[in-house]
């Protein structure tokens, strides 16, 4: 299995992209990750993750680094003034153009968490995208959190929305590795832009005020999969992911991932792509759907 960088221009970002093939010629698929993160949720550069693992089923896989995140250039600064916009808008539209015209085929796209709410924004906005994708998969995905627990008013209501904008207002971008509660940092425009959905505020661009919501009523989605796992029961809470299933594409196929369901394990929002288990336990069953 072969590893290498790639750079894709984005403005004045050149986005970070590992590719990750086995052989020449397989079918491509682009991975997107979520919040306080960056691509790494599903590679290492010693070959495991859901990257490696499709990368060794014969798929060509393309894994960026949104703009700011992980080896993508510039990194955050105290002045940098992007938000989730010029992901959907900007870095999102480079990414699959990038993918099919180096390779010349159709694309699945995997996303974890918010990368599947930014994707389906970018997809929803832009009908150019439409001929480039075959399947779409979101691990964890949902855009408004709707769930009433304490839970949630700690996590999400308090840290979330309230004191981690509070953080990014000093240094102009929340330092998520510092404090140790995520694997990269965000901006405060795009915690701003990002916290307006989870409210559950209209599907609406904060920046320009796109209408997503009624896009994505009128285009035809790919044939797509839902997956969240059982103990996931705030960042992609399965109640949470089928609202969101229902504002892009009500016909997906939804699954809770549990022991119940006769999964290996209860998964949760993270082990869902990294447990061990995954490999003998839902990876194959996508690669089965991705062939089909």
């Amino acid at each position: 299995m072969k590893q290498q960088s790639l750079f894709v221009k984005s403005d004045e970002h050149q986005l970070h992209v590992r590719h990750i093939y086995q052989q020449e010629g397989g079918m491509p698929i682009l991975m997107l990750h979520g919040t306080i993160e960056n691509g790494k949720i599903f590679y290492t550069k010693s070959g495991k993750g859901l990257a490696c693992y499709l990368a060794k089923q014969g798929f060509d896989v393309y894994v960026p680094d949104l703009r700011g995140k992980g080896l993508s250039i510039p990194t955050l600064h105290e002045t940098t003034e992007h938000g989730q916009h010029e992901m959907i808008v900007a870095d999102i539209p480079a990414l699959v153009n990038f993918v099919a015209e180096k390779t010349g085929k159709q694309m699945h796209v995997i996303c974890h968490s918010w990368g599947g709410v930014v994707f389906c924004s970018s997809f929803a906005r832009f009908p150019a995208l439409h001929s480039h994708v075959s399947k779409l998969v979101c691990f964890g995905t949902k855009r408004s959190v709707y769930r009433k627990t304490f839970n949630k008013f700690w996590k999400v209501d308090v840290l979330f929305n309230r004191i981690a904008p509070l953080l990014a207002k000093r240094k102009g971008f929340i330092d998520a590795v510092k404090l140790k509660f995520g694997a990269d940092n965000e901006t405060r425009r795009f915690l701003k832009e990002c916290t307006y959905w989870v409210k559950i505020n209209p599907w609406h661009d904060p920046v320009d005020q796109y209408k997503y919501g009624n896009a994505a009523n009128t285009i035809e989605w790919p044939e797509t999969w839902h997956l969240t796992g059982i103990n996931d029961d705030l960042l992609g809470h399965i109640d949470d992911v089928k609202a969101f299933v229902e504002e892009t594409n009500p016909v997906a196929k939804v699954s809770l991932l549990s022991k119940q369901a006769g999964n290996l394990k209860d998964y949760d929002h993270i082990d869902i792509l990294t447990d061990a288990n995954a490999v003998q336990d839902h990876f194959p069953e996508l690669v089965s759907w991705l062939n089909k």
